[in-house]
């Protein structure tokens, strides 16, 4: 059973919006800080964003600030990543995924520091 699954994604022009999902199964969310990575053709996947369990703390690559927000409904069990203002690089396979807790507060944005994923939604931005 995958413990996370992504959904929302698909074809957008550049300048548009998506909202990604991510529904956890089998354990509760709540008690978990949350992110999102993304892994482009040919390349290593690479950190987007991440909330903390009790939601104080988020980071966001430099590469997506202002544009990209990461929540959290604990009721629902549920993860989301709001993209606004996309552009053509943002193109990738967004993956999901959870921790209990962070090695470091440095490390949060690592993806060895994250033991549940999900298997990704494709996010294709394209003219």
């Amino acid at each position: 059973q995958v413990p996370l699954v992504e959904s929302g994604g698909g074809l957008v022009h550049p300048g548009g919006s998506l909202r990604l999902s991510c529904a956890a199964s089998g354990f509760t969310l709540e008690h978990y800080h949350v992110a999102w990575f993304r892994q482009a053709p040919g390349k290593e996947r690479e950190f987007v964003a991440t909330l903390s369990r009790g939601g104080s703390v988020t980071d966001y690559a430099d590469s997506v600030k202002g544009r990209f927000t990461i929540s959290r409904d604990n009721a629902k069990n549920m993860v989301y990543l709001q993209m606004n203002s996309l552009k053509l690089e943002d193109t990738a396979v967004y993956y999901c995924a959870a921790t209990p807790t962070w090695t470091t507060m440095q490390t949060k944005t690592a993806a060895r520091d994250y033991a549940y994923w999900g298997q990704g939604t494709q996010v294709t931005v394209s003219s």
